[in-house]
């Protein structure tokens, strides 16, 4: 293998879509660590699959708000996350999209509905023809339905596309569900093309430079070393693979690198930071009748509140989750945490420290969103369904639920102040040949679950890779 035009490192959910969007015009090599065929299961047992063979199975440092470390899975596979989620294909609001020049909801909007085949919403904000087949579940689930009367029984408006990012309310969401199963980025994004390689089980272990530019990758794959070189790398690894790999490689904070015996390529003191996640929790009850089994994945449908009337934006999503014949969860997540961690090379590979809730306003926005979702639990609407609810409220309970969102973002975050990684285009500060398109550009979360945002975000990175080329 040799003459690649780029290198894309990662074949999870952005890399896919970069590989196959450059390989259009383009000779790539797309490298993953994870197996070519994920373990799979049903939409509804998608929990199953964390902890597999498809998960890196990483686990937290113990975090000093919630007194416990925390399993955080990730995708290890062809279609990384994307393989192991819950399905949920949703925009955030388009007032969490402020992340600077070029990259506001409106900048998004022609790669979000690129990326889709959404022929059951608005033709004007919504995509036909991508390769994403999203849809809404066919067949609603009863306690998805009274959730969504429930809700508006409490005066939250009802969405008539709560995936699109125009909305506020609840509705019914998009799932990323075909027939019956999974569709993956890999499923959706790849095929076969003459202009693309891919190669799996293939460990990058760093970027290669020629002073500060990049030329190539080092990887094994089968037990060998192999160096590639490529015109252009780009890191699609995710928030923590490819922080990880950006300090293996020489990029990221000098003094951590140096402790590490690591030489620095470039001194960018963001990589690793800015590590953050939405914070969830929720509320449980037992049901009053037997609860039917889901045939999607147990989420029907997203609410998109505000946890206090005064605030410019919704900044809370809630949804009823069945956990089983007997019982069901209504969910929170905070859409818009404050709270910050941090990612560094340890000897045991990566230490992980998102540090939830450590920042006062999110856990006030968590005791005052329970206040909102036990309203919703507690209306007429789900009586039928509602048995006994679980003791819940205030910090000491939200502090001994809450749990990750698994929605990872920021670690190389996007930006011109000191601490950002890289530019508008992608290409990161200080080096040439180097671009990042994932989610650890994302420099503030958008109040969604972000498989969406990262394919858009990864459409518009093979536009401005694609359209570079061009002018060489």
């Amino acid at each position: 293998m040799s003459g690649y035009d780029y290198i894309v490192v990662g074949g999870g959910s952005a890399g896919c879509v970069v590989a196959a969007r450059l390989a259009e015009n383009a000779k790539v090599l797309l490298l993953e660590a994870g197996s070519a065929s994920p373990v799979t299961a049903a939409p509804h047992r998608w929990l199953s699959l964390l902890g597999t063979g498809s998960d890196w199975r990483d686990t937290t440092l113990p975090e000093p708000e919630l007194g416990r470390t925390l399993a955080w899975p990730r995708g290890k596979a062809l279609g990384g996350s994307s393989s192991i989620n819950g399905m949920i294909f949703a925009r955030g609001h388009r007032s969490s999209y402020d992340w600077g020049k070029g990259w506001e909801f409106d900048d998004l909007l022609p790669f979000f509905r690129r990326s889709e085949h959404a022929p059951t919403r608005d033709p004007a904000l919504r995509g036909v023809g991508g390769p994403l087949r999203v849809a809404p579940a066919e067949h609603r689930h009863p306690t998805a339905a009274a959730f969504v009367d429930a809700a508006a029984e409490m005066g939250h408006r009802l969405a008539t596309d709560i995936s699109g990012g125009a909305e506020e309310g609840v509705g019914w969401v998009d799932l990323n569900i075909v027939a019956g199963a999974r569709q993956s980025a890999a499923d959706a994004y790849l095929g076969s093309r003459a202009n693309l390689d891919v190669v799996t089980d293939a460990l990058v272990q760093r970027v290669v430079f020629d002073g500060v530019k990049a030329t190539g990758v080092d990887y094994t794959v089968g037990g060998r070393q192999i160096r590639l070189e490529a015109t252009e790398v780009v890191l699609c690894a995710g928030t923590v693979g490819t922080a990880q790999l950006m300090m293996l490689s020489g990029i990221g904070p000098a003094d951590h690198l140096r402790d590490r015996n690591i030489d620095v390529v470039a001194d960018l003191p963001g990589v690793g930071e800015n590590l953050h996640d939405h914070p969830l929790s929720f509320v449980m009850y037992s049901s009053a009748r037997p609860v039917p089994a889901s045939s999607y994945n147990n989420v029907e449908v997203l609410g998109l509140v505000r946890s206090d009337p005064g605030l410019d934006a919704p900044d809370l999503q809630t949804t009823l989750s069945p956990t089983g014949e007997d019982s069901y969860l209504i969910v929170l997540s905070l859409m818009t945490p404050y709270s910050r961690g941090r990612l560094r090379l340890a000897d045991e590979g990566i230490a992980l420290a998102p540090r939830y809730l450590t920042d006062a306003r999110d856990m006030t926005a968590m005791v005052n969103g329970l206040r909102v979702v036990r309203e919703i639990g507690a209306a007429h609407a789900l009586t039928p369904w509602r048995g006994q609810e679980a003791e819940s409220g205030g910090e000491a309970y939200i502090r001994a639920t809450t749990a990750p969102y698994y929605h990872y973002v920021g670690t190389c975050k996007l930006g011109v102040d000191e601490m950002s990684v890289v530019d508008q285009d992608l290409r990161v500060h200080g080096v040439e040949g180097l671009r990042i398109a994932d989610a650890s550009v994302i420099p503030q979360i958008p109040s969604a679950n972000t498989y969406a945002t990262v394919i858009a975000i990864a459409e518009r990175a093979a536009s401005l890779i694609t359209e570079a080329a061009t002018t060489r």
